[in-house]
C-alpha cells in the first residue's frame, strides 16, 4: 500500500483521497472561511474507484489525509472470459484475472497490450495502450 499524507486543504478536484481504507476520486471541495473562534473547514466529495461509492466528509482544512500512490503498469490479455480478463504483467509475468470495464468492453481482444493501475493492492483495468 502506497500512500502519501497532504493537508486536507491542498486537495485539487480530479485528485485522489483515501476514504475509510478506500481509494477516492476528489469530486469536489468546499472550503468554509475560518469563524471568529473555529478555523477553515472542508467538505470534501468523493467517488471510490473500485466500488464507485459516494463518500462525503468535513474536516479542518491544516487536517493531514492519506493520497494513494498509483502505479501504472502494462499488461497483455491472454484470455476473455464474460466481462472476466485474464492477464500478465509485462515486467513480471504474474497473470492476474481483470474486470473488465464497459466503456472498453467491445474493445479487448486476445493478445492487445492494455494499462492497469494498481491502487492500494486492488487492480484496476484502464486502457488499451
Amino acid at each position: 500500500m502506497d500512500k502519501k499524507v497532504v493537508e486536507a486543504g491542498s486537495l485539487k478536484i480530479g485528485g485522489y483521497v483515501i476514504v475509510d481504507n478506500y481509494a477516492c476520486t476528489v469530486k469536489s471541495i468546499d472550503i468554509s472561511k475560518p469563524g471568529k473562534h473555529g478555523s477553515t473547514k472542508c467538505r470534501i466529495e468523493a467517488m471510490g474507484m473500485i466500488d464507485n461509492q459516494k463518500r462525503v466528509f468535513i474536516m479542518p482544512a491544516h487536517d493531514k489525509v492519506e493520497v494513494p500512490i498509483i502505479e501504472k503498469k502494462n499488461a497483455q490479455v491472454l484470455s476473455i472470459h464474460d466481462d472476466i480478463a485474464n492477464v500478465m504483467d509485462l515486467e513480471s509475468y504474474e497473470t492476474f484475472d481483470l474486470k473488465i470495464p464497459e466503456d472498453l468492453s467491445g474493445k479487448i481482444t486476445e493478445g492487445v497490450q492494455v494499462i492497469y493501475w494498481n491502487i492500494l493492492n486492488d487492480k484496476l483495468l484502464k486502457q488499451l495502450k
